[in-house]
């Protein structure tokens, strides 16, 4: 049939407009389902990393779970046989509670939504936050020759502890942490957990046969200011003042920018690694070494005010049923940093001085005969070498090679000093609020036991400031965590320095005198240590007993073991009687006693000038009266006021030692 033109015109058109229309659905349609692809993927549940596998509930209290979903999504929470439900808000976020449950597990947790999750392996327990700074990071690796036997005994699959990522906010409180994980306390992970928090753990655990969970929260070298939030530090304006300043991130980048530029560079190259036959090579030839002794600091052996590398040297014989074997040596500590060889291979390193080096040798490494050791020290400021009284030694199988005594040394490089130019820069995790705003925040709805705070050595510079703010930061937490009476333990610093034979200032002494006066605060509880320190090392090696203490308090104070002795003598009052001071304390564990069965030592005693002489002193009772010849009309008394006292031998029945204290005034 032949169609007129117009209408073989609209047929051709209708054809078009068909095949379009079809082109625009399945297009339309693809983009939907496109679209619903990304939705979907969008609208998952989400957890925050403190909520996973093998985590520990708070028991006998509500507690909460919380996360985030899409807008309006219904999630549905199924544990221990409970069930709650709740709808995501606007913003995504969705929160809801479960009713208070006895310990147990472990069981698995099923949240569903348009996804559903299972976690799996959680206890209900009790859960511990632990926080502060190194002492509290301390891990038992670094400590796996003093505890060898705990790290190889290792099997509690009911202690837990999740560590939180290091992490700094100026801007305000983060909603969720790095990833990270719940870990059991077994032979695989023990290395990891906090001496510290392992060891009281364990007590607690052996004692009540409870799940418990440690949230370790803590970095080395950090001020309780950094720990504290925004509205804890509301009464400090000098803080408030910078915690302003830090949110103005443009300013903030722009003063680390220019401290950056400003940076003066050192240039110096090491000719230990920069010559032909590298210094710790036994094919090299030593030229131009100098003897020098270990342990010992060089700026005390003839080499002055040297911030810089210099490396040391020594053969060393060793007998042939010391090798084929695996070996440990140790070389005590060192200022700053070393690598360390042997016989030319590189068998341990270390970048920072604290950590004690314990170098485990594989069986190839040491030969029958000579080997030649060498190590390399890095020094930034102060002496650089090896601090005294440390253990200096190999030893493999039952056999020990003495290392201290005469090495030899050259200096491989000379740093110039650097010249600081323009602002210094800004470290976020030394801010006020930055580490609260990180690293507490995000546990906020978690619900807690206790908390154990082990900090202060970065505050000894401002004490006085300490007597307010660790108060404020116990008030502030339990504010917080919306817990009023959250139990909160702490670790009365101990002793670090050098001795000092006569009677003299002391900002350690101060800033246990700050731990102290908080014990004020209601619900709190101080381990004394000043009897567990060592005069050259901030990081003291026994820490067991450090978490003991620790555990001892909570006994008394959560677990409710009343009868329980669980502090050392706490000073309490003191009167004048004639040309004594007699002083009364609390905590006396049905007595007082010396630890070497000597009269009491480390008491001072003054008269209103203030001027404090050595005291003779004797336990009568359960008081301690003091005096001394030289002062004939006495006002005030000391104890074990000192950054390192000579010998704080006061102690309780239970054996548990004096907290140092003052009666003058500030």
């Amino acid at each position: 049939m032949d169609f007129p033109v117009w209408r073989r015109f609209e047929l051709l058109t209708n054809q078009i407009k068909f095949r379009c229309m079809n082109q625009y659905k399945r297009a339309t349609l693809f983009l939907y389902f496109v679209l619903g692809m990304v939705l979907h993927g969008y609208a998952q549940i989400k957890l925050p990393g403190l909520i996973c596998d093998s985590m520990v509930l708070q028991r006998d209290t509500k507690f909460k779970l919380w996360g985030w979903a899409s807008p309006g999504e219904k999630v549905t929470v199924s544990f221990n046989s409970k069930h709650q439900s709740t709808v995501a808000g606007e913003d995504g976020k969705w929160l809801l509670k479960f009713p208070a449950m006895k310990a147990g597990g472990p069981y698995t947790m099923k949240l569903k939504g348009r996804n559903t999750i299972l976690l799996n392996g959680v206890l209900i327990g009790d859960v511990w936050l632990c926080s502060g700074q190194s002492n509290m990071v301390h891990q038992m690796k670094l400590h796996n020759i003093t505890y060898a036997s705990d790290i190889a005994n290792a099997n509690y699959p009911q202690i837990r502890q999740f560590w939180v990522p290091t992490g700094a906010n100026l801007n305000g409180p983060s909603e969720n942490l790095a990833k990270s994980e719940w870990k059991s306390a077994n032979l695989k992970d023990i290395n990891e957990f906090s001496v510290v928090a392992f060891f009281f753990a364990k007590r607690i655990f052996t004692e009540y046969g409870i799940p418990i969970g440690i949230i370790n929260s803590s970095v080395g070298g950090t001020s309780i200011e950094s720990w504290t939030s925004e509205e804890g530090l509301k009464g400090f304006d000098r803080l408030t003042e910078v915690i302003t300043t830090n949110k103005d991130t443009a300013y903030v980048n722009t003063t680390n920018r220019k401290a950056l530029s400003n940076q003066v560079k050192r240039e110096g190259i090491d000719k230990g690694l920069s010559e032909a036959v590298k210094w710790y090579d036994p094919a090299y030839k030593p030229k131009g070494w100098r003897n020098i002794n270990i342990p010992g600091y060089w700026e005390d052996q003839g080499v002055s005010e040297l911030d810089g590398v210099v490396w040391y040297r020594k053969e060393v014989d060793i007998p042939e049923s010391m090798t084929g074997i695996p070996a440990i040596v140790h070389m005590g500590r060192i200022v700053d940093a070393d690598r360390f060889y042997i016989n030319g291979k590189q068998v341990g390193a270390t970048g920072y001085q604290y950590p004690q080096r314990r170098y485990i040798l594989t069986p190839d490494v040491l030969k029958p005969g000579k080997n030649i050791f060498v190590i390399r020290v890095e020094n930034q400021h102060g002496k650089g070498g090896f601090v005294p009284d440390k253990p200096y030694h190999l030893e493999a199988g039952k056999l020990s090679v003495d290392l201290k005594g005469e090495w030899q040394y050259k200096v491989a490089e000379v740093y110039a000093t650097p010249v600081r130019k323009g602002p210094a820069a800004i470290s976020a995790q030394a801010q006020p609020t930055s580490l609260y705003n990180a690293m507490i925040a995000p546990l906020r709805n978690y619900s807690l036991k206790g908390v154990l705070w082990y900090q202060g050595e970065n505050n000894v510079g401002n004490a006085n400031s300490y007597k307010k703010l660790l108060p404020a930061l116990i008030t502030d937490w339990r504010n917080q965590f919306s817990m009023p009476d959250l139990p909160f333990l702490y670790v009365q610093l101990p002793n670090l320095g050098d001795m000092r034979y006569q009677p003299a200032a002391s900002n350690l002494a101060l800033l246990r005198e700050a731990m102290l006066q908080s014990l004020k605060v209601p619900f709190t509880g101080m381990a004394v240590t000043i009897d567990l320190g060592e005069w050259n090392d901030i990081h003291p090696d026994n820490k067991k007993d450090i978490g003991e203490r620790l555990a001892l308090i909570a006994r008394h104070l959560v677990y409710a073991e009343k009868n329980l002795t669980y502090s050392g003598p706490i000073f309490k009052s003191s009167k004048i009687e004639g040309n004594q001071i007699v002083v009364s304390f609390d905590h006396v564990g049905g007595g007082m006693m010396t630890i070497d069965d000597d009269s009491p030592a480390q008491f001072e005693i003054a008269g209103a000038d203030r001027k404090f002489v050595w005291a003779n002193a004797k336990i009568a009772g359960d008081q301690i009266v003091v005096w001394s010849d030289q002062i004939l009309s006495p006002k005030y008394v000391r104890y074990a006021w000192a950054d390192n006292p000579v010998n704080p031998n006061l102690y309780n029945l239970a054996k548990l030692p004096a907290s140092p204290f003052r009666t003058d005034p500030e």
